[in-house]
């Protein structure tokens, strides 16, 4: 919704849905306004449904005198069972509007047992159709769809009159959301129509599934954007992978938001159900960080205890890292007196390759430092260069040990591959 309000040029509209007194606390609405604050999407407008109850009310009362609104007395227990009825029968559970049906008589009589009625939209007997932006033609033909309950018997709005009138009112001209509210929109078309507003433009997309295939539930709650933030991922790299999920264009040369903007096409997602990936998420998350400056960096690093970082350390370790916090790791591997790993078979190889060491990394000296280990010891390729990395910083992989070393100094470099105490 962001990205593509911002491509068009739009605005982009942060409403809290808090018409249930039951689930809308004010500690939500602070984490959700802190989440999306976190991902950096700024909004340009801001409503609250709980401030709007009036124009739910005149809405109410404009459907009731257009004869839309009717009153229904069933309790939940015989609507499940109508439903259930229907479906063993092998019909679409759609609500038989017996409400529309009853006599004066029949609605005192359930008054007078104390029931109070839920209130529901008629739905005209007509095809509704839109022209979907990311799903293309989507119709629904009359009879298939039940008359939606738009005020619960407490009068409190539900969702679906809420919306309307709040999208209708707001002159919100797209609305994208998850597939599962497709047969909701068909209902809010002549919702939008009964009520005199222009219906806006839909894109229903597909919803996310963990990287099993299943729906994201409880199982996966290493998914939270709490979690996602304690583990180090970038806001940035967050939303340049969900941008891009499902679609063919990659999650690539992303630095700065303004990046999401380009190639994207509402209508180039696919179909199928995008799986959410935390290997992924992990490898944008280092391609972002890759791409970023060291002066976009540097108060990042400061605020980490990482004060003597400068542009070399950066430019030598920024395109090895999946995090933010990596750079810890390989500052103690740099700078610190951590021992590295010789194996027994290496043993003398690593001697050799210390008695070589060069006094000074001048231009060149590294590459001479290779040939020369080469040429005493007729090594080469991963044989001759995994046992320096391991030695050198305990890890089989990393930044290239021409840019490391110059880093590390002869004295540190040497003690290392001689095990020696600095």
């Amino acid at each position: 919704n962001y990205i593509f309000a911002k491509h068009q040029g739009g605005q982009f509209m942060l409403r809290m849905d808090d018409t249930d007194r039951e689930r809308s606390t004010t500690a939500f609405e602070t984490g959700i306004i802190d989440d999306l604050t976190w991902l950096g999407l700024d909004w340009d407008m801001f409503a609250r449904q709980s401030e709007r109850h009036d124009r739910y009310m005149a809405a109410r009362d404009a459907l009731k005198a257009d004869g839309r609104l009717y009153a229904c007395y069933e309790t939940p227990e015989e609507l499940a069972l109508k439903r259930k009825m229907l479906l063993s029968r092998g019909r679409p559970p759609v609500y038989d509007r017996a409400g529309l049906k009853l006599t004066a008589a029949e609605r005192d009589k359930f008054e007078s047992e104390g029931r109070q009625p839920h209130w529901r939209f008629l739905l005209e007997d007509t095809a509704v159709a839109w022209q979907d932006l990311a799903r293309g033609d989507v119709h629904f033909q009359p009879g298939h769809l039940s008359d939606p309950v738009l005020l619960r018997a407490d009068g409190r709005p539900l969702y679906t009159l809420s919306s309307v009138v709040d999208d209708g009112e707001m002159t919100i001209t797209h609305i994208m959301r998850g597939e599962d509210h497709v047969a909701n929109t068909a209902v809010q078309v002549q919702l939008f129509t009964a009520l005199g507003f222009a219906v806006p433009s839909f894109a229903h997309l597909p919803l996310l599934v963990g990287a099993d295939g299943q729906g994201l539930s409880k199982r996966h709650e290493s998914f939270s954007l709490q979690d996602l933030k304690h583990q180090g991922i970038e806001p940035l790299a967050l939303a340049a992978y969900l941008t891009r999920l499902g679609s063919p264009v990659m999650a690539d040369n992303i630095t700065e938001q303004a990046d999401l903007l380009h190639n994207f096409d509402i209508g180039g997602y696919g179909r199928a159900s995008p799986r959410f990936d935390p290997t992924e998420l992990q490898a944008v998350n280092g391609r972002v960080l890759h791409g970023l400056s060291f002066e976009k960096i540097y108060p990042r690093l400061k605020a980490m205890g990482l004060t003597d970082a400068n542009a070399t350390f950066w430019a030598c370790v920024g395109g090895n890292i999946e995090k933010l916090t990596d750079c810890r790791d390989w500052w103690k591997i740099i700078y610190g007196d951590m021992a590295g790993i010789i194996a027994p078979d290496d043993q003398d190889f690593i001697k050799t390759a210390a008695k070589l060491l060069p006094q000074e990394w001048a231009e060149g000296a590294y590459k001479t430092w290779i040939n020369d280990l080469k040429a005493a010891t007729g090594r080469k390729g991963k044989a001759l260069f995994m046992p320096l990395r391991m030695a050198l910083t305990a890890r089989q992989d990393g930044p290239e040990l021409a840019a490391l070393l110059p880093l590390m100094g002869h004295q540190r470099t040497y003690n290392r591959l001689l095990k020696k105490e600095a």
